[in-house]
């Protein structure tokens, strides 16, 4: 099978075209390295002949609504109609839980993305997943100085990796719309994840926990980021997740 990523130079995007290399099938990566520019389309359709399927993982962290929509709502339109063109026969696309109930331009960018898979031409399916294991690593990176605004929340962290195997276990099978949601096996809150990753990378910076005003504070506090029925429990832990990455900073020492 020959099966085309978007996004797949990216954290998730990576850890799909391994699993689909190793699952013996054919990964097409749909990047500017190899003349595809999913904002415009350029050379998309030629680089999706003959790929049976597109796993859509592509993403930009833009908090503003607009910004967001319009993203989503580009890459999303040209996949579809590129995938068309193209003869692709499914197209599964990567969300978020918890992205209808909570008002954030980011998720209404990603609702956007949703909108336009299940009313689009081609037969699809979504996965939802909860936040990664690495969800708050760029928050420390990203801060400057000595503080690193947290916000607060409750989540079900999940391992990217088996994301990606459920991605790839997806688009092997036939369309299935909107499937259960992919979660890790415990809750957690943010900001005990942070405090948990800052100590297994022996970072020192001051971590502040923030509830985000309104009602995104109190649904993203309040258990709407983690699955509210059945949902598919990824294997691997948070706590594997720490001990693979003390283990790399030790290597690196």
């Amino acid at each position: 099978m020959r099966v085309a990523v978007a996004g797949g130079t990216g954290a998730v995007g990576r850890h799909v075209v391994r699993e689909l290399e190793r699952t013996g099938q054919d990964a097409v990566v749909l990047s500017r390295s190899s003349g595809v520019d999913l904002t415009t389309g350029e050379g998309l359709v030629e680089r999706l002949k003959g790929c049976d399927a597109i796993i859509d993982v592509s993403n930009k962290m833009v908090l503003g609504e607009k910004a967001a929509v319009e993203f989503f709502g580009t890459v999303t339109r040209n996949l579809l109609d590129a995938g068309v063109r193209a003869g692709a026969g499914h197209l599964v696309a990567l969300s978020i839980v918890g992205v209808d109930l909570v008002d954030t331009g980011y998720y209404k960018g990603k609702r956007r993305q949703e909108e336009l898979v299940s009313g689009g031409p081609l037969p699809w399916t979504v996965l939802r997943a909860t936040q990664f294991h690495e969800f708050p690593e760029p928050l420390i990176d990203q801060a400057r100085g000595p503080f690193v605004v947290v916000p607060k929340m409750l989540s079900r962290p999940v391992a990217t990796a088996d994301v990606a195997a459920r991605l790839v276990e997806l688009v092997s099978g036939p369309a299935g719309g909107f499937v259960l949601p992919i979660a890790g096996p415990a809750q957690w809150r943010m900001e005990e994840m942070a405090k948990r990753i800052a100590k297994a990378r022996g970072d020192r910076k001051l971590l502040i926990p923030v509830k985000l005003p309104g009602k995104v504070g109190k649904a993203m506090t309040g258990g709407a980021l983690v699955p509210q029925g059945p949902f598919t429990e990824a294997p691997r832990t948070f706590e594997e997740h720490l001990a693979d990455l003390e283990a790399r900073v030790s290597s690196r020492r």
